[in-house]
């Protein structure tokens, strides 16, 4: 994808104003009408504008610029970006591979039967698939109807399963479902995964606090034990030199 001139008519002002490129040169870097860079030069088109230096802006030298004050022909290009963003990706639907899309309506089975409450949309999304075919296999019209076998589409390759989680938690919430999974059945969330490291850590230190309490009151248990036989001594030992005296 070749790069494109950032502000084009602010460019042209700046050019304009600060070399002696023709009017051609310029239209043709910035993608105008020579008319209208002649405009730009008389003070009748893109007045208010400020010009902006496409040498501060990394997409043109100076170099460049001295080769087309130098020859009226030339053509100028615009340098290569430094940083290459990626281009946004298309939003449509998802992409599967030949070897995977005949097992689409075992994967739309499968949904259908296990979340009843994911939408069209939603199966749309994590399949790939039509909103036709999702409503063959839900009535049983499908060509193949008889030799459908529901098949979790994670295992089969067509979505993955945080996809597939967040998918059901939002349909749940939308048809106002409690959430109850039993343990080990989806990923955590950071957020979740914090929260219950930090319950479980207060449960330890309660349960440590308990057991402390526990051994303190075995420990005054026995001293208080230990207090009473050595009372029962002492009085038994006076009351047997009571007896020898006599």
């Amino acid at each position: 994808m070749a790069p494109q001139l950032l502000m084009p008519k602010a460019t042209a002002v700046w050019l304009v104003e600060n070399t002696a490129l023709t009017f051609k040169q310029i239209a043709d870097f910035c993608t105008l009408h020579p008319l209208e860079v002649q405009g730009i030069a008389d003070g009748d088109v893109a007045a208010g504008i400020k010009g902006v230096s496409p040498i501060q802006n990394g997409q043109l030298t100076r170099e460049e610029i001295a080769r087309g004050e130098a020859d009226e022909s030339y053509k100028l290009r615009i340098s290569e970006p430094k940083v290459k963003v990626a281009a946004p990706k298309r939003r449509g639907p998802r992409y599967t591979p030949t070897s995977r899309r005949h097992e689409r309506p075992n994967a739309i089975k499968w949904l259908v039967r296990n979340h009843p409450e994911l939408k069209d949309a939603q199966i749309m999304r994590l399949v790939g698939t039509t909103k036709s075919t999702i409503e063959a296999v839900r009535e049983g019209t499908h060509w193949n109807s008889a030799n459908l076998t529901a098949m979790d589409p994670v295992t089969l390759g067509l979505c993955g399963q945080v996809e597939l989680d967040m998918e059901v938690r939002k349909a749940a919430r939308s048809a106002g479902i409690a959430e109850v999974e039993p343990e080990g059945t989806r990923l955590l969330t950071a957020e979740e995964a914090l929260s219950r490291a930090q319950v479980e850590g207060y449960e330890d230190d309660e349960s440590a606090a308990q057991e402390g309490v526990a051994m303190s009151t075995e420990d005054d248990t026995e001293y208080e034990a230990e207090s009473v036989f050595a009372k029962l001594k002492s009085l038994k030992g006076e009351r047997t030199d009571e007896d020898d005296q006599d």
